[in-house]
Parts: C-alpha cells; sequence; structure tokens
C-alpha cells in the first residue's frame, strides 16, 4: 500500500511538472494565464510568476490584465522580492485607481518599500521612499483595517531616521569636531522635537559646547562659555533626574569658574 501511494505521488508531481513544462512552451497565451493561477493558488510563486511574466503584454488593455496584474505583483510580495514588489503593485494601483484591490495593492508596496529600509548607520533613501508611501496609504485610506500596521512601520523607519541623524551629531562629538556636533544637535532636536534621544541629544549638545569653550582662543572664549551655559541649563531645566546631571553640573562650574575671571577683568 506504501509503495502504491509513492508512485501515485511521484506520477502525479511528474505531471504536474510535465504539465508546467508545456505551458512554459505554449504559445497560447490563455494555457500561460490558467496554468499560472493554479500555481499561485498552490502556493508556487516562482513558477506562477515566470508564466505571467511572459504573457503581461500580451493582456495589456484587455479586461483580464487587472487580475493578472496583480497576481504577478502579489507574487513577488510572496517571493519576498521587496523592489519589485513594490514598483509592481505601485504600478497596478496607478493603472486600476478604481479596483477593488487597489487599497491591498498600495497597502503591499508600501509594506515592500518598509522592508526595504536598511540599518540606520547606512544610507537612508530608502527609508525616506518608504515613509512617503506609508503616508500616501495613510492619507488615502485614514481608516483603513491595515492603519495599526502603516502607524507601527510608520513609527519603526522614523525612529530609525532619528538615530541616524543623532549617531552623527554624536560621532561629531566623539572626534571632538564640537562646531559640527553643535550644529548637529541643533538640527536634530528641531526636526525631531518628539524623540526619545532628546536628554541624550540636549547632555551632548551642552558637553560640544563646554569642550569647544574650554579650548577655545582667548577672544572668543568668553561668548563660548556663555553658551555653554545656556545649553547647561537647557538641559537641567527638562532633564533635572538624569544620568547625566552630575557630569553636567561639575562642568557647569568649571564654566562658571571662567566665566569669574572675565568678571574680575571688567
Amino acid at each position: 500500500m506504501k509503495n502504491l501511494l509513492y508512485i501515485l505521488i511521484t506520477f502525479l508531481v511528474f505531471t504536474s511538472c510535465s504539465e508546467y513544462q508545456k505551458a512554459l512552451k505554449s504559445e497560447d497565451v490563455a494555457v500561460k494565464f490558467t496554468m499560472g493561477e493554479k500555481l499561485y493558488n498552490d502556493g508556487k510563486y516562482n513558477k506562477a510568476s515566470r508564466l505571467f511574466t511572459q504573457i503581461v503584454p500580451a493582456y495589456r488593455g484587455k479586461p483580464q490584465a487587472e487580475k493578472l496584474m496583480f497576481l504577478d505583483a502579489d507574487c513577488y510580495f510572496q517571493m519576498e522580492d521587496h523592489y519589485l514588489a513594490g514598483y509592481r503593485f505601485e504600478r497596478f494601483a496607478s493603472a486600476y485607481p478604481r479596483s477593488e484591490k487597489v487599497e491591498e495593492a498600495y497597502y503591499k508596496s508600501a509594506l515592500s518599500y518598509a522592508q526595504l529600509s536598511p540599518v540606520y548607520s547606512k544610507d537612508q533613501h530608502d527609508t525616506d521612499h518608504a515613509l512617503e508611501q506609508l503616508q500616501l496609504f495613510a492619507n488615502l485610506y485614514p481608516d483603513s483595517q491595515y492603519m495599526p500596521k502603516i502607524n507601527e512601520l510608520v513609527k519603526e523607519l522614523q525612529y530609525k531616521l532619528e538615530l541616524k541623524a543623532y549617531s552623527i551629531a554624536k560621532q561629531y562629538n566623539h572626534i571632538s569636531d564640537f562646531k559640527a556636533s553643535i550644529s548637529s544637535f541643533d538640527n536634530f532636536i528641531a526636526d525631531f522635537p518628539g524623540t526619545t534621544l532628546r536628554e541624550k541629544a540636549l547632555y551632548y549638545r551642552f558637553d560640544s559646547a563646554y569642550q569647544l569653550a574650554m579650548k577655545s582662543v582667548e577672544y572668543k572664549k568668553e561668548q563660548r562659555l556663555n553658551t555653554a551655559i545656556t545649553y547647561y541649563n537647557n538641559f537641567k531645566k527638562t532633564n533635572p533626574e538624569s544620568e547625566f546631571i552630575k557630569d553636567a553640573d561639575k562642568k557647569a562650574e568649571d564654566l562658571k569658574e571662567q566665566l569669574e575671571n572675565y568678571s574680575t577683568k571688567s
């Protein structure tokens, strides 16, 4: 009985492969469409995609084209080919704005582009594009069932941009380019007012200003000492219980001590 079952399974697999090969070589686009849809429904997206790719041009402008383009795009989505899935769903949504599948197409396009977002340390061009697509979906379908996932992705990608900008400013501090660090932290604080990294940004901006002032040439020193004190006050006002507060207080005392020399001279 087991041998019979094995033979039957082998026969079915062979027959299925044979039918696929015939469809692949066939000149009949309807045969390719039918076989492609069957393979798609069976979860064999790679094979289905090969057939769909062959016949998409032949169906352009025909009633079946809408269904074909969606299935073709979804094959790439299911295979996790994020770039082609995002692009093809984007094309589908543009070509068929009244389709019942258009909301799903916009969603899967945005989802695909979000998957292309790299780690924060790399260039964030793809992250910016993904956020644009996610925002487009939110604008078009604010009450969609997909909005919780859209909001989750927006939050995740926004944080990646925050981390990128913060790390750049922090790196300037690390290599002692204090002017660039202060400028970068100023931009970071302005661009991301609600960031969870705000406390650290305020501290390291103050630290950069402190280092710049203490190592400053004499004719610029008084002004820079006062600027550093201002940054210290901004930090302490909003973060009185910070893990950095003891270090900040000590540095502030150094700054005030230096400023007393200018008061004495005047």
